[in-house]
């Protein structure tokens, strides 16, 4: 057996991109993405990506070289998730909801070589261009269905669509060497200090990826409605989630009860995220009827009330929970439910909802220690301590932060 090697057959890089090629060859005719009246299908949408790889690397992207992205949950912020990694650069979802010295900031750490902006945020751009001292290849992202700022725009060198029309259909994609390589670097919130930027590599995002699709019990073919900003934590994986199950993505531009429940009626939407904040807001929503079949809704962060789980569920929402980080690339912990608890009552499922926090099957180890001693604190849901997690999934660090990277890998 010690003869045994791994060898080119048996060590393919784990990466989610091939999921893109397998969506266009099993699901090559079914809806791939809906935005308004604009839709495409697995084949196209395999195509423009292709395309558009092939016009980054043809103005000079390279592997490794940073290619930002300032947009809201359009079509092209889901076809990027694919085309930049596939030119071989990093992609680099940049917040939407930052102010121009922020987006300055991060452009100039970044180094980035290249930013797609969305044709709303082109005053931010602007202002923003201003410090820097290096800036990128602008390309911008047009909308037939909102009107563009009258204020002042960056200078534009190509536009979005131009890139994809001059592009190679029949490009081979830039395969990572190493499943170690890296492919996304997103920007943390900045809420404990200054934003770090977190680097994930090929290998933890397929982890994260096929694990968030296990952990949900997400099925073939579902249609996904896109309340949560991609520019999240990538949108917890599920862009390439949703390549690997072909399922059918609704892009929403801006988050809207009355907006939401028309495009779940209106496309049999079947699953969902967002914030407790969003989840509130559905559940609040005056004069709604129950939804004609059931949605799954996985939300993060603090649990759901048990009054606003109970209004959510007399709807035909059905909640999951879960937590993670920029760190972890997505959710790394969840509520493990159990189907008998379904009979119970609204006030104990929302407690053992609030409780549930085990780790998922991605992830190695997680506990909560006390940050004095390291010892685990008792599990009995009220005491205090700090979370710790290993696994596949977890980032590969801070980019140009050694200090920052030892000190929470314990170094």
């Amino acid at each position: 057996m010690e003869e045994l090697k791994p060898s080119p057959p048996n060590s393919s890089p784990l990466t989610p991109l091939g999921f893109l090629d397998r969506a266009a060859t099993v699901y090559g005719d079914c809806p791939s993405i809906i935005y308004n009246d604009t839709s495409y299908t697995w084949a196209q949408t395999h195509r423009r990506c292709l395309q558009l790889a092939s016009s980054l690397v043809s103005l000079g992207i390279r592997p490794g070289h940073v290619v930002s992205v300032l947009a809201p949950n359009v079509p092209p912020m889901y076809e990027l998730h694919f085309a930049v990694p596939m030119s071989g650069a990093v992609l680099n979802n940049i917040n939407t909801r930052l102010d121009s010295r922020t987006v300055s900031v991060l452009l100039s750490h970044s180094e980035s070589k290249l930013l797609f902006v969305d044709i709303l945020y082109c005053p931010v751009l602007q202002d923003a261009l201003k410090e820097i001292v290096d800036p990128p290849i602008v390309v911008l992202i047009t909308d037939i269905y909102v009107t563009a700022p009258s204020d002042s725009s960056p200078t534009i060198d190509h536009t979005y669509e131009g890139l994809i029309e001059k592009g190679d259909p029949d490009f081979k994609w830039v395969r990572p060497k190493s499943e170690w390589d890296v492919m996304v670097l997103n920007y943390t919130s900045g809420t404990t200090s200054a934003p770090k930027g977190v680097v994930h590599c090929h290998r933890g995002l397929f982890i994260m990826t096929v694990d968030s699709l296990i952990d949900w019990t997400v099925p073939k073919q579902p249609v996904f409605l896109w309340t949560l900003p991609m520019f999240h934590a990538n949108g917890w994986s599920f862009p390439w989630g949703m390549a690997a199950v072909g399922g059918t993505n609704v892009c929403l531009r801006k988050v809207d009860v009355a907006t939401i429940y028309d495009e779940i009626n209106k496309h049999h939407v079947t699953h969902m995220c967002g914030a407790p904040v969003v989840l509130n807001m559905l559940a609040n929503a005056p004069n709604r009827e129950p939804l004609t079949r059931p949605v799954h809704i996985l939300t993060a962060g603090s649990p759901p009330p048990a009054a606003v789980l109970s209004r959510a569920e007399s709807v035909g929402f059905k909640v999951d929970h879960g937590y993670g980080l920029t760190e972890t690339g997505g959710l790394a912990v969840s509520c493990a439910w159990k189907r008998e608890w379904n009979q119970l009552p609204i006030s104990e499922r929302a407690r053992l909802k609030a409780r549930q926090g085990v780790r998922t099957i991605g992830m190695t180890e997680i506990d909560v220690v006390d940050p004095e001693s390291g010892a685990s604190v008792t599990r009995d849901g009220s005491s205090l301590g700090e979370i710790v997690l290993r696994g596949g999934c977890i980032m590969l660090g801070y980019l140009k932060d050694s200090v920052g990277t030892a000190e929470v890998y314990g170094y």
